[in-house]
């Protein structure tokens, strides 16, 4: 999924909560009984559609709301959700998925296969215009021809009976299940959509939790689901404060549970004498932050003088200095932990080499290259401090003219690829442990994501081969090769692996983010 854009918003604050158990008062009129209510200082969504969300903003909400045929558990592997089992064929070209007969959404309404078929079909219909059907159901037959109109329903799958769902996918893939927890695979109810053109808004949902009340740019309001089918929340209610302070100040005021630690907070949250110190959370994240290039064009099309910028990026003072080491330097697409990880290092800091490419690539003082621009999210002309380190080394060391050129944060994503300049920011989280997941959504030809527009036939070989090898270690030799040669050619310059730091208050039990950053609100718990 595209990274969440880290913006810090200074606003009136909302609310004022009172100590012990009486109610939390909010200045839209709302109270929440504070013994039981986790609260939360979030982005607001973009949408709760699950055929539309494409960020992590969204997804935290959606995630909680909705639910698909499985899941994935704390090991990230998949697991039943609205089914209870399922079969495969031997040629693992065809799976059955047997519902279960409690499942219901949240006004009740059992759930059945034929709401699966609908909520797919709608989803791959060009009118509804998913940005995430083409990546995720693309391997169930007949999904390209709705895409591109040519069909009015999924000839790969079928329903059997109420609670029987099969489905038929093109070639096999051992990560095909896993496919299916992305939110663009969750069930929605035919009814509700029907309502209006802004469903979401008030959405019947099947998720442990519903959503209670959203005042737009104010709070956003999660409810237990009492009738869900699984275990029920702890928690009676989850409060998302969409703007009203710093976070840290609402946190250190007692306003909110849990808060991100900026960079200014980080050394007083470090110091073992801190009081936050005891409350410092770190969890990982399959996540990889980086500097992509348009290979389509000039001076980017030319292998040389990627590799160039490449090898003038410290990446170890970007992530121990400017980031204050808490996040982890990228040498590789692939993030630590994940499936078909390696340590093998590419393009460590060398401004030497990185000065003779340049040359070999033909410029210089009596040609020099043309000024290149870097779009990047954000407003007002303020640049992150870790970029502007970058762009002066390639000036001052490479003697090269490099600009940033600012896109709406909050449009950023749905703006870049018509607004792409030479060079563009990406962060990328990832929706289900699988080297595919970064390798051949980010660089695969003619992917979706693939901004820049590279394009290997070696990699895209072994990415095809990989995809359905069946022999583990067959497999991830497939993804190291692809992300060697991804590597080798220079298609991005990775920065960091991303790790979330976490302030929770002792009281809050089993808050935890898996390596997809997301958290499972329905495990949390408050003990006062």
């Amino acid at each position: 999924m595209r990274y969440r854009l880290l913006i810090v918003v200074i606003c009136l604050a909302i609310m004022m909560i009172a100590n012990g158990c009486s109610p939390q008062l909010f200045d839209n009129g709302h109270s929440l009984p504070s013994s039981n209510t986790l609260v939360l200082f979030e982005s607001e969504p973009q949408t709760l559609d699950p055929a539309m969300s494409q960020e992590v903003s969204s997804h935290l909400y959606v995630t909680h709301i909705f639910a698909g045929l499985v899941s994935l558990d704390d090991d990230m592997q998949p697991v039943p959700e609205l089914a209870h089992s399922w079969n495969v064929c031997p040629d693992s070209l065809t799976y059955t998925f047997h519902l279960r007969s409690d499942a219901a959404f949240h006004d009740g309404r059992t759930i059945t296969a034929a709401d699966l078929k609908y909520s797919w079909e709608r989803a791959c219909l060009p009118e509804t215009g998913s940005p995430t059907a083409s990546i995720y159901l693309n391997d169930i037959v007949g999904v390209t021809d709705m895409l591109k109109g040519r069909a009015g329903s999924l000839t790969g799958v079928e329903v059997l009976g109420d609670h029987t769902l099969r489905v038929t996918i093109k070639a096999p893939k051992t990560y095909f299940l896993a496919k299916l927890t992305y939110p663009v695979a969750y069930v929605v109810d035919k009814y509700n959509v029907d309502s209006s053109k802004d469903w979401w808004r008030k959405p019947n949902g099947s998720g442990p939790f519903r959503l209670k009340d959203w005042d737009t740019g104010k709070l956003l309001l999660l409810q237990r689901n009492d009738l869900y089918y699984g275990e029920k929340a702890k928690l009676d209610h989850v409060a998302f404060l969409l703007s009203g302070g710093v976070p840290m100040r609402l946190y250190e005021n007692g306003e909110i549970d849990v808060t991100h630690v900026s960079l200014s907070n980080l050394d007083r949250v470090r110091d073992p004498a801190s009081p936050f110190h005891a409350e410092l959370n770190i969890f990982p994240e399959y996540s990889l932050i980086f500097i992509g290039f348009n290979t389509t064009k000039p001076p980017f099309d030319d292998i040389r003088m990627r590799q160039a910028f490449a090898k003038a990026v410290n990446k170890d003072r970007l992530a121990d200095k400017l980031l204050m080491g808490t996040v982890k330097p990228a040498y590789g697409i692939l993030p630590p932990g994940m499936p078909g990880w390696s340590q093998t290092q590419k393009y460590s800091y060398n401004l030497e080499a990185a000065r003779s490419l340049v040359q070999q690539a033909g410029y210089g003082p009596e040609s020099p290259m043309q000024a290149a621009n870097l779009t990047a999210p954000g407003q007002g002309g303020w640049v992150g401090h870790w970029l502007t380190s970058i762009i002066w080394e390639w000036t001052s060391e490479l003697g090269l003219q490099i600009g940033v050129r600012q896109l709406d944060s909050a449009a950023y994503f749905d703006r870049l690829d018509a607004e792409l300049d030479e060079m563009f920011f990406f962060g990328w989280v990832a929706d289900y442990p699988d080297p595919q997941n970064f390798l051949e959504v980010l660089f695969g030809t003619g992917s979706k994501n693939n901004v820049g527009g590279y394009s290997n036939p070696a990699v895209d070989a072994l990415l095809t081969l990989a995809s359905t090898e069946t022999d583990i270690e067959v497999r991830m030799d497939l993804y190291r090769q692809a992300e060697i040669l991804v590597m080798d050619e220079a298609a991005c310059i990775p920065l960091w692996f991303n790790e979330n730091h976490l302030l929770v208050k002792p009281y809050v039990k089993d808050y935890t983010l898996n390596p997809l950053g997301v958290p499972r609100l329905a495990q949390v718990s408050l003990v006062r």
